[in-house]
């Protein structure tokens, strides 16, 4: 318990570090990535552990949680650190240290046996749901910029964030990549999930699918016609929305309603 809420300190240290240099009006000095650095750092050390006393991976609803708080803490330091989207870490720091306050709070279950390649499955769906949310976040930004800027509010904050233009590109960046992480969770679920239309996992398969589907028709229209700006914005939203119900609506009813496992 101690190191998390040692990580949790860290990570609203980075955030508060961050809010303070994004006011400057000039380059600040970076130090954020130090505590932002240490507290990804824990709050890996604190899944380890608790997977090392529990025998293996722990994937119910709260660890699930944190670990895709984990993938969101650590996508936003690499990226923020060599560019303009460190604003990305005020929102997300807090984020990552509530959903490992959630996980410590929840305790620890007994890890089920896992081959390599569910394990497989299991990493590339958290990778996945971490790298959309931080393209739903990134597409929250794009739309206030783009309402402040039709408003003619030129706010502060607006000047923490890169051009429009540039904001979108990083947008379907990280929507591709979300996208291909998402492709190889279906696929190994496919290869490797007995029974991957059984009656607990069948809402979950469904919901991933239309997720994919609003996802590869956003990069295709991005693509073929040039999508942009609200249009953009919207389908993100939606095909978050599904993956979110997918996985963390169903773990959510199965085992913290019906007290199932997933």
């Amino acid at each position: 318990m101690i190191l998390v809420l040692v990580a949790t300190a860290f990570y609203f240290l980075a955030a508060g570090m961050l809010v303070v240099e994004l006011r400057r009006e000039h380059g600040g000095t970076r130090l954020w990535l130090l505590p932002a650095a240490v507290a990804v750092g824990l709050h890996v050390a604190v899944h380890a552990l608790a997977w090392r006393q529990s025998g293996g991976m722990d994937m119910h609803f709260f660890a699930a949680l944190s670990l895709v708080g984990l993938g969101m803490a650590a996508l936003t330091l690499f990226v923020a650190a060599g560019g303009r989207m460190a604003a990305l870490g005020v929102v997300v720091y807090p984020l990552a240290a509530a959903m490992l306050l959630g996980y410590a709070g929840y305790g620890h279950r007994i890890a089920e046996a896992l081959d390599w390649r569910l394990q497989l499955h299991a990493w590339c769906a958290l990778l996945a749901y971490a790298t959309l949310a931080i393209a739903a976040l990134l597409a929250l930004m794009l739309w206030l910029q783009e309402r402040a800027l039709r408003r003619h509010r030129f706010d502060r904050w607006l000047r923490a964030l890169p051009p429009l233009t540039e904001l979108e590109s990083l947008l379907f960046r990280t929507i591709a990549a979300g996208f291909v992480l998402l492709t190889a969770t279906l696929l190994t679920g496919v290869l490797f999930v007995e029974d991957l239309l059984a009656q607990h996992l069948v809402h979950k398969t469904v919901l991933s699918v239309l997720s994919w589907l609003l996802f590869g028709g956003l990069l295709l229209g991005r693509w073929r016609y040039g999508w942009r700006g609200r249009v953009a914005v919207r389908w993100t939203l939606a095909a978050m929305a599904l993956l979110v119900l997918a996985f963390f609506g169903s773990k959510f009813v199965l085992e913290l309603v019906l007290h199932r496992g997933t």
